[in-house]
């Protein structure tokens, strides 16, 4: 089972929820041949219930798993800031990380994070499975946790961002820090736009439809992570569509209509 375990629905946080964009990149995902995802939009982001409302409208249940009609299996998920500097990736039912989110409605802004330690104390009163988002990103101190602390993720992403800004750093800062934990490394896009994805993603051995056995295939350490030749590239584009679309929303334009209009 191909996965992207870091991924979004949304171009940006501040923009609102668009449902052509979003089939378009949940379409996007699986023709570049996924199967899975973690949805794993920011805990801040706006309409974020609407996201997982519009999903359970238009998909089957399949397990943890929201399977839609293009046959890809979405893990329900959350990213979520903390005081320390840094992101927090969790997994779980789509019921359970609903309830998370809306249980954090106190802490969305700058200034009102949670510390870590708070996090993690919440999210253990939830069946999720807990990660470090980009644990070597500049600006975040999640290395910097004590290490009891550290030792309650339950997995690393290894990040197509970073990877791509400097892969051999990524790379042997993450997997040391798996070693020295003795936690899983996976790997996630981190996408907002679908051009990024398959610039790095998960191979698991077998198909899975909870987390309970996404954990499993995690931890018996048999997947391996692919790195496309053209993840910079990917990235890069990527990147600058953002920033086109973004300005394009900002000028009063449809940036949707403008991305998705027929030639």
């Amino acid at each position: 089972m191909k996965i992207d375990f870091h991924t979004h629905g949304k171009l940006a946080k501040k923009l609102p929820f668009s449902i052509p964009y979003t089939d378009w990149m949940f379409d996007q995902a699986r023709n570049q041949g996924l199967d899975a995802i973690c949805l794993t939009e920011h805990f801040n982001t706006l309409q974020f219930a609407d996201i997982y409302h519009y999903l359970l409208s238009k998909s089957q249940r399949e397990g943890d798993c929201l399977l839609l009609p293009n046959g890809l299996r979405v893990f329900p998920g959350m990213e979520t800031d903390i005081a320390e500097g840094g992101h927090v990736l969790c997994i779980g039912s789509v019921e359970d990380i609903l309830a998370l989110n809306a249980s954090l409605e106190p802490y969305k802004v700058p200034g009102h994070f949670l510390p870590f330690h708070e996090l993690r104390n919440l999210f253990d009163t939830y069946d999720v499975k807990v990660g470090a988002g980009h644990p070597f990103r500049d600006g975040g101190h999640i290395p910097e946790l004590p290490f009891e602390e550290l030792r309650r993720f339950d997995f690393l992403d290894l990040n197509g961002k970073d990877v791509a800004l400097d892969r051999q750093r990524t790379e042997d800062l993450t997997y040391a820090l798996g070693k020295q934990l003795h936690l899983p490394v996976v790997s996630g896009s981190d996408t907002h736009q679908a051009f990024q994805y398959g610039c790095i993603y998960t191979e698991l051995q077998h198909s899975v439809n909870t987390v309970d056995d996404l954990m499993v295939e995690m931890t018996k350490g048999e997947h391996v992570i692919h790195v496309s030749d053209q993840a910079a590239f990917q990235v890069q584009c990527a990147n600058t569509l953002k920033r086109a679309l973004k300005s394009i929303h900002a000028l009063g334009g449809d940036y949707v209509e403008v991305l998705l209009q027929e030639k």
